[in-house]
């Protein structure tokens, strides 16, 4: 299976999967066309976060000497958004605002075959924004289901996220 999700990956197809919390949507971060699917499909302007490497923060982000602790809340239902280093660490359509990114690493054993592809992905919800999150593969609407490869890990118990703003000097829990 671990080929066979790191080909989607690389192919720019997009992928509905189990996290830690919810089922999530994601591709290649870099693929700014397979990213505009997804925000077509979710109507979207928002920021989208990414599911990466603490090798991947460290190389791409700005990470404050007070803000390293946060780190250790990965893998975890965490997302952590960053300053970007590297501008281009991520495609344009990832994060319409640029220059921050979301990160995140799901406590999920499937997460692991995502970060063996080497790249950044995309990691949202996987519902039209405003709508209810799904925790299993019935609650996603069929129009999702349609466009993607879907991973079905039963039953999810979890809720979205906490996210915290480390782009400053202090840490702001925004959800």
């Amino acid at each position: 299976m671990k080929m066979q999700i790191q080909k989607v990956i690389k192919g720019g197809q997009l992928l509905i999967y189990p996290t830690d919390t919810i089922y999530g949507i994601g591709c290649d971060a870099t693929n700014s066309a397979a990213v505009r699917k997804i925000r077509t499909l979710k109507k979207s302007s928002k920021p989208f976060s990414v599911i990466a490497s603490k090798g991947w923060i460290r190389k791409n982000c700005i990470l404050w000497e007070e803000h390293k602790k946060y780190l250790k809340l990965l893998p975890g239902p965490y997302t952590l958004i960053f300053k970007l280093r590297n501008k281009n660490a991520v495609s344009r359509e990832a994060n319409l605002v640029r220059g921050t990114s979301g990160v995140r690493i799901p406590k999920h054993p499937f997460t692991r075959h995502m970060l063996k592809a080497g790249k950044p992905f995309i990691t949202t919800s996987v519902n039209e924004t405003g709508e209810q999150f799904a925790r299993s593969i019935q609650d996603i609407p069929k129009r999702f289901k349609k466009s993607a490869i879907v991973i079905d890990a039963g039953k999810l118990k979890g809720k979205p996220s906490k996210i915290y703003d480390l782009t400053g000097e202090r840490a702001k829990r925004i959800r």
